[in-house]
């Protein structure tokens, strides 16, 4: 008799190994797409983004679970055994940044919410490429790209598909928009009379973005004689469509660009905008509100390149800057 219950109490302690992942595993699962209903509805973010936080919650909650451990018992050391995780696995610091800051978001609702008492992130720092410059390309190669679109659509036999990637490449580069603003971008938002654009950015906030006349000159050949032929069998509001009439993926916007230049991104073109700004003299202040960037913390990066630029204003006017000759 006394056998029977010796026996079930061994063949019981595995099972009850995997019960208690499983519903660590299911717990964790609940609270991030409560999270994300959450960035959905009250804070409008898009998809994609609501994605990419998916994701690397997901990775994190995968961490703790080897653990048994919850989302929302986690403490500072297991936050910081996922960094130490990533960076043991060749993550790029910046990304490692991008899954901190998304942490730090889902922990500071958990606190809005009075679900923890403690946020696990407060004092973890940053990797340190946070702060790095993005890459970003001279003067002179987005010159190059964007005069041979031109010269291409400038082609008395241009054909619709050339006057629509120059207009894509000359409005990454004068705009900054992502590429995510672009591909959303409709004709109506478009006022080639007041010279700017009505780009919808993360969050779905709104900006008005100033363009200059090459810009403005592609984007006006493209509406007069290459939309109209793409748009015959379509009824989309998006500005740039496909040959079939659909509008634009961003994976195809980002081969595009990769095209015309094998050093070039859509993001590439985005940073040298704003780094070519602050080398002419540009404030962070006038560059976050350009590129919709909703903390000044973000433009920060460029901080040296406007530093340089301050350096050389003193030294050129300041009456003790210059060095003495001898």
């Amino acid at each position: 008799m006394n056998q029977v219950p010796c026996m079930i109490r061994r063949a019981a302690k595995w099972p009850r190994k995997t019960i208690i992942e499983a519903v660590s595993t299911e717990r964790n699962t609940e609270l991030i797409t409560e999270y994300l209903a959450y960035l959905r509805v009250e804070k409008g973010l898009r998809p994609l983004t609501c994605a990419a936080y998916e994701r690397d919650l997901l990775q994190y909650a995968e961490h703790l679970e080897k653990e048994n451990l919850l989302l929302i018992a986690a403490r500072q050391e297991n936050a910081a055994s996922f960094l130490e995780h990533l960076r043991q696995h060749g993550v790029e610091s910046r990304s490692m940044a991008r899954k901190l800051s998304c942490l730090r978001g889902f922990y500071k609702w958990l606190l809005l919410d009075k679900r923890i008492q403690h946020d696990p992130t407060v004092n973890l720092e940053s990797p340190d490429a946070w702060k790095v410059l993005p890459k970003s390309l001279a003067s002179a190669e987005v010159y190059s790209m964007l005069e041979r679109a031109a010269v291409v659509a400038g082609h008395p036999e241009a054909d619709a598909v050339a006057l629509r990637d120059r207009a894509i490449l000359e409005l990454l580069y004068a705009g900054g928009l992502r590429v995510s603003e672009l591909t959303g971008l409709c004709v109506a938002d478009v006022s080639l009379d007041a010279g700017r654009a009505l780009v919808r950015g993360k969050g779905d906030k709104e900006r008005m973005v100033p363009l200059g006349a090459p810009c403005l000159s592609a984007i006006g050949q493209y509406l007069e004689r290459g939309r109209p032929l793409l748009a015959r069998k379509s009824h989309a509001n998006e500005i740039f469509l496909s040959v079939r009439g659909k509008p634009l993926s961003r994976e195809w916007v980002w081969r595009l660009v990769k095209t015309s230049d094998g050093h070039a991104s859509p993001h590439k073109l985005r940073h040298s905008c704003a780094t070519h700004m602050v080398e002419r003299g540009a404030d962070l202040r006038t560059v976050q509100t350009f590129l919709g960037h909703a903390d000044i913390a973000t433009t920060q990066v460029y901080t040296h390149l406007a530093l340089s630029r301050l350096k050389a204003v003193h030294r050129m006017h300041h009456p003790r800057a210059r060095k003495v000759e001898r």
